[in-house]
């Protein structure tokens, strides 16, 4: 998967096809919320498999029931790439799964 960085247009384009996330501080990120802090937590191992599987991992915040989490490419200077827009696809498809959204 290219590290190369994302055109502003692109990152645009591609926010399109994912409701609820957003570009805060240079960073892919959203805040899913779950119906228990069971179900958070779930949500939270759901992800760092998919992190692992990807080799792309992100910042997580795990609340009472809520996950956010934010991304960018180190190896492209922070910027945003591919790799941040393919573990978003991921974990949107992921957290319905466990009553996120």
């Amino acid at each position: 998967m290219a590290l190369e960085p994302l055109s502003q247009k692109d990152i645009e384009d591609r926010l399109r096809e994912l409701p609820g996330w957003a570009v805060e501080d240079d960073r892919l990120a959203r805040t899913f919320r779950a119906p228990s802090h069971f179900a958070a937590a779930a949500l939270v191992v759901g992800i760092a498999a998919v992190q692992d599987e990807l080799d792309h991992h992100s910042d997580l915040t795990l609340g009472y029931n809520t996950v956010h989490l934010s991304v960018n490419t180190h190896a492209a200077g922070d910027a945003l790439t591919d790799r941040d827009f393919a573990l978003a696809e991921r974990v949107h498809a992921l957290a319905p799964v466990h009553g996120a959204s």
